[in-house]
């Protein structure tokens, strides 16, 4: 059984949850004990005792533990992108890219350890100096999903650690495998005991004992809106402080193709923004938004392609695109599936579950692609999270910003076209944090900003040096000679 890891030490909880293999229901990844709330309190209560100690480390030693962390996850990347495959359901090379993706963003932590930055400045008075500096904020909570369970939790922690906080980490319940895969790599990277705890349970189990604790100075998020809302809530209402939150929450990406599009350019940034990890990013295009002369050509070229999407167990390497996490995440893209139908939009492919794939039981669902359907629809309003697109058709570049911007989420937005100006002005216009051009609005490097805009997200960006605006606080001292 797989424990939590709390002040330094492997303990177990009041629950035991068994962790099924999306691709294979018959396929038990592990047992994993699930924390209580007085075990949140144990793992508050012990990072709060290290955050002063770690604080005051030198940057040589925290990069050597975070460069530690990162070698070994390079390391080991093929077994650990095979258990996220198995659990989660991203098909194997996808896996196996997001692992190394968390490597590498703990090497570049590890060096952002190093490059710790001030500011000294003249005062407008005779005599004094003035230092800015930044410090770590204090304990942070780390409220992680299912989705990407190894690349989120890395650009959290690893920025925490870097810049001297001490972190308690939840992770999605469905994913725990990652999770605490990724936990037992630190527990021996020689961080001070209490400075990194993992406690794994469902959120309404623990969430409030987490969010709600004074000794928590920041909690960074990402998930659903609605659960976002409410871990704002309990920031902002808590007795005695108000810690800071960061929060991202999901977005309705746009992708535009215009008229003088490169049709295969097209067809290969929808196929990828909207169905590769099985649709299930925040970052997926799920609206695609067609000039009207090209339309034809492109929902006929996409099909197609879609026709050749192989479909199975996540481990196949013949596998393209793998299941859905679990059966509440299947039945809610079938109910979207059905609204979608019921308001008026036509199923160009796709739209059905499967059952048996090889014989094996498991979670799986067709790419599905809904046209003639316009931006009023549930289907385009509201945030589906699975292999499914729409597709809606506009006059031309006027419209289609219009339509790209009608929608109270602002993650990513993107545009297919050969001509500059139409990039140019997009790219302007469009209300997202993220704007990909000629490229899929899913993917996105772990050295620069990341985050969007309105519904999407709230507080400083996460990944790269940005990453420092919310795990570190500003201090101004000043000093007469």
């Amino acid at each position: 059984m797989h424990q939590n890891f709390i002040a330094g030490e492997w303990m177990a909880g009041d629950a035991i949850a068994e962790n099924i293999n999306p691709s294979n229901l018959h396929d038990t990844v592990g047992l994993y004990t699930r924390a209580n709330a007085m075990q949140v309190d144990m793992a508050i209560a012990a990072a709060a005792e290290a955050q002063p100690k770690w604080a005051l480390t030198t940057p040589q030693r925290r990069f050597d533990v975070l460069d530690a962390i990162g070698s070994e996850i390079l390391a080991r990347q093929a077994e650990l992108g095979d258990l996220l495959a198995r659990e989660e359901g991203k098909i194997l090379r996808e896996a196996v890219g997001e692992v190394v993706r968390a490597g590498q963003i703990f090497k570049f932590f590890a060096g952002e350890a190093l490059r710790s930055r001030g500011e000294l400045v003249a005062s407008t008075r005779p005599g004094i100096d003035v230092e800015i500096t930044r410090e770590p904020v204090g304990v942070v909570a780390l409220i992680t999903p299912w989705n990407f369970p190894i690349a989120i939790p890395a650009w959290k922690i690893a920025p925490a650690l870097a810049y001297g906080n001490a972190v308690v980490f939840k992770p999605a319940d469905v994913v725990s495998g990652s999770a605490w895969a990724l936990a037992e790599i630190i527990s021996r990277a020689g961080l001070p005991h209490g400075t990194f705890n993992l406690v794994m349970a469902k959120g309404r189990d623990i969430g409030d004992a987490l969010t709600s604790d004074a000794r928590i100075a920041a909690v960074s998020f990402t998930g659903s809106e609605a659960t976002g809302r409410s871990v704002a809530a309990s920031c902002v209402i808590r007795a005695g402080t108000m810690a800071r939150f960061q929060l991202e929450m999901g977005g309705k990406n746009p992708l535009v193709v215009l008229e003088d599009a490169d049709l295969e350019v097209a067809v290969e940034c929808a196929i990828n923004g909207s169905f590769y990890s099985t649709g299930q990013r925040c970052t997926a295009s799920s609206r695609l938004i067609v000039a009207e002369r090209i339309h034809d050509r492109f929902v006929e070229a996409l099909v197609r392609r879609l026709s050749a999407l192989t479909i199975g167990d996540a481990r196949d390497p013949a596998t393209l695109m793998g299941p859905v996490v679990d059966a509440t995440q299947l039945q809610q893209d079938l109910d979207y599936i059905a609204i979608g139908k019921s308001e008026g939009a036509t199923v160009a492919f796709g739209g059905e579950a499967v059952e048996r794939i090889g014989g094996q039981r498991g979670h799986f669902l067709q790419p599905t692609l809904l046209t003639e359907t316009h931006n009023r629809m549930r289907v385009n309003r509201e945030e589906i999270f699975g292999p499914v697109a729409s597709v809606i058709r506009v006059s031309g570049l006027d419209e289609a910003i219009a339509v790209a911007n009608d929608t109270r989420f602002g993650l990513s937005a993107g545009i297919v076209t050969t001509s500059l100006a139409n990039a140019r002005r997009f790219r302007r216009a469009a209300q997202a944090g993220m704007v990909m051009v000629n490229a899929p609005t899913a993917g996105v490097d772990p050295h620069v900003p990341f985050g969007g805009r309105k519904a999407s997200s709230y507080g400083p960006r996460e990944q790269g040096r940005y990453a420092v605006e919310f795990f570190t606080a500003v201090k101004t001292a000043y000093v007469q000679a």
